[in-house]
């Protein structure tokens, strides 16, 4: 998929105000204690999985980088923050010009984190680093959350299709990224037309019980459905009575009909007998598609139905239990003095209640087994062992200020595909567990 991003309309001129107040209030206590241009080193990562995840995975980084090159602070912004007495004149004349010019690591979009993981590292000085904070962590953690749910219901799926279908379940712009990130998890295809859009995701979508009501009966709202849109269509057959249904679409289509979809009732059963009424009737190559609240654990149940494709909605765009990641945005290091030969001096929050964090600016590499399967993540501040150097994750994203690395939303969708099938089998197990990897800091 190499569709360019078109662009959606927000209500917003830029980025800059995506962000929280103290951002700017520490920008102005640093201008004024001469702190400001100290060359800074921020790291995104999470402490810990969600409850029973065995990974996580990255997703957002590319709109991260949209976010980062229209972080502007342009004149109507500006007076908001005059008018509001945010920060002061000092402050505001320095946001006025604001570009940022430093350097951004992190791991490839669409690989695979653990607790500790320097998912992202951002590097400048430390009023330009600071400033990024929360829209960055605002874009990863709702992308990240959303792909791991979608990863969790592919790896359930088998192989069989899938189609993101939450939009009416949240935010309309939320619901743009979440298409996104689900099709970056696996999912195949989206009914959001937003998303097919602005990342050019294949849409797909027919009709609702509505047009069935509409019509004076059934075998009308078929008709008109399949004069339309051909018999390739599919058709929604729970309204009444589904047996009825069925064998009416048939009637209407003919064998070539493309598939039937069930919204209701139980799945499992209901699939059955559908799949042998289709074959009984000749519609041997018609697809059967489900959707009614699905999540993984229900995508699992129905492994032995004959069913083709899955339709997730509400389940999806919430992160199936967890709509957040918990990354955070921490200063790992920064330098003694703002003068730019100054050394870096590792920093890092000591306190107590499971919310402290490791100094300095970190490597990250992922060891194999003998079979080349993923063992270990490992991280660290030191030299990167010999051993380990090919092994390396975090690849450079933004260099003095300018993206050097942007990929199509396929190749993004592969690399996570690849990345999990190089972890242990036990990765794809729903059942509650630990990370699938420890994570070895040295």
């Amino acid at each position: 998929m190499n569709t360019p991003d078109l662009g959606l309309p927000v209500d917003v001129p830029s980025t800059a105000l995506f962000t929280d107040q103290y951002e700017l209030t520490m920008l102005q206590a640093a201008l004024r204690a001469g702190t400001a241009e100290r060359h800074s080193v921020f790291e995104a990562f999470t402490r810990r999985l969600p409850e029973g995840r065995r990974y996580g995975v990255v997703a957002g980084t590319g709109r991260v980088l949209d976010a980062v090159e229209n972080f502007r602070f342009d004149p109507g912004v500006l007076g908001f923050l005059r008018e509001q007495r945010i920060v002061d004149e000092r402050t505001l004349d320095w946001l006025a010009d604001y570009r940022f010019t430093g350097d951004i690591w992190g791991y490839p979009e669409g690989e695979v984190y653990f607790p500790g993981s320097p998912i992202l590292r951002v590097e400048g000085s430390f009023a330009e680093c600071v400033l990024l904070e929360t829209v960055i962590l605002s874009i990863l953690n709702h992308d990240s959350a959303i792909a791991a749910a979608a990863s969790r219901m592919s790896a359930a799926a088998g192989g069989r299709g899938l189609i993101e279908m939450g939009a009416r379940r949240t935010h309309e712009l939320a619901a743009v990224a979440a298409s996104r990130a689900a099709y970056v998890g696996g999912f195949d295809s989206t009914s959001d037309l937003a998303a097919g859009f602005r990342y050019g995701i294949p849409t797909v979508g027919t009709s609702a019980h509505a047009f069935t009501l509409l019509h004076d009966s059934e075998r009308d709202a078929f008709r008109a459905q399949v004069d339309s849109l051909g018999r390739g269509t599919t058709l929604l057959v729970d309204t009444y009575d589904v047996a009825e249904a069925v064998r009416t679409a048939v009637e209407v289509a003919g064998p070539e009909l493309g598939a039937v979809r069930i919204d209701s009732g139980d799945l499992l059963l209901v699939a059955h007998r559908v799949r042998q009424q289709l074959d009984d009737l000749g519609a041997v190559d018609t697809r059967i598609v489900v959707t009614s609240d699905l999540d993984e654990y229900a995508i699992a149940s129905l492994a032995a139905a004959p069913v083709d494709a899955y339709g997730v909605g509400t389940q999806l765009v919430t992160g199936s239990g967890h709509p957040t990641c918990s990354m955070v945005y921490k200063i790992v290091a920064r330098a003694q003095s703002a003068d730019a030969a100054a050394p870096l001096q590792p920093v890092a929050k000591k306190s107590t209640g499971g919310k402290t964090s490791v100094g300095g600016r970190k490597w990250a590499a992922r060891r194999l087994d003998a079979e080349g399967v993923a063992e270990a993540e490992v991280v660290g501040t030191g030299p990167v062992p010999q051993e380990l150097a090919g092994r390396q994750l975090l690849v450079q994203l933004v260099k003095g200020g300018e993206v050097v690395s942007r990929e199509s939303l396929d190749a993004v969708r592969e690399r996570h595909i690849a990345a999990r099938a190089g972890l242990p089998m036990s990765a794809m197990q729903l059942s509650r567990g630990e990370p699938v990897l420890p994570t070895e800091f040295v």
